[in-house]
């Protein structure tokens, strides 16, 4: 899986957001806001391929977390990103 690229992300009064537009007549404009852990996620995996596996390890690299946590943490934050569009195939 990868991360989508043509999203991207802005910070805006101190918040990491993605700002996405529907295409269409309607403003179906969609605003994601990242919250610290998220982003932190996000920039070390935005360039390349990974899986699950690697969203893992990244968390045990960059919190004290234990793995049964990290693992839970990891499929919320995959899951999270798949739903909003964020993350592609």
């Amino acid at each position: 899986m990868k991360i989508d690229s043509g999203k991207k992300v802005r910070t805006v009064s101190g918040e990491n957001i993605v700002i996405m537009q529907a295409a269409g007549m309607a403003d179906m404009t969609q605003v994601v806001a990242l919250n610290a852990s998220a982003m932190e996620l996000y920039n070390a995996l935005k360039e390349r391929e990974f899986t699950d596996e690697d969203v893992v390890q990244t968390l045990l690299d960059i919190y004290d977390v234990d793995e049964p946590t990290a693992r839970r943490d990891a499929a919320e934050w995959v899951g999270q990103m798949r739903k909003e569009g964020l993350i592609v195939a």
